[in-house]
């Protein structure tokens, strides 16, 4: 092999490489997603909405349209991708009102191709201060969709 079919070779890989990076990136960004729980304390709420702020470095904050009800602070959290299309996101608030603990959030996300909207699992898990499990967990559904101008 000559030295310009290598060098050809190595633009090839090196151009895959940068392509699968952007798309592993694809998360990244804004979105409101509508959530709704089929159980737990959350199931009776009808009109949840989750507004995620996914940074590219695989950090990420939630905020919901139920925050001020009981006040708690937005979540903050990470995700990562699992495969094509796919993330997972783990994100937790700390509860304000007594007893206090904290919510954690796992969700697995999967992106639609063109990347404008996504649907998504979520399993959620109440901890007491001491960080003992408690009652009040459940799982939903989400389907989101990415904020744009």
């Amino acid at each position: 092999m000559d030295l310009r079919a290598a060098r050809i070779g190595l633009a090839l890989v090196a151009a895959a490489l940068c392509a699968s990076c952007a798309r592993d990136g694809e998360l990244a960004g804004a979105w409101r997603s509508k959530v709704q729980f089929a159980d737990g304390a959350f199931a009776s709420i009808k009109d949840l909405e989750f507004m995620y702020a996914f940074n590219a470095g695989g950090t990420m904050t939630e905020s919901s349209n139920y925050d001020a009800a009981p006040p708690v602070p937005p979540a903050y959290g990470i995700w990562r991708v699992t495969g094509p299309n796919r993330f997972e996101a783990r994100y937790e608030f700390y509860a304000s009102r007594p007893p206090a603990g904290r919510g954690v959030f796992v969700e697995t996300i999967t992106l639609s191709d063109d990347g404008r909207s996504f649907t998504s699992t979520i399993r959620y898990e109440a901890y007491d201060a001491a960080g003992q499990p408690i009652e009040g967990g459940g799982s939903a559904t989400g389907q989101g969709e990415r904020l744009t101008f």
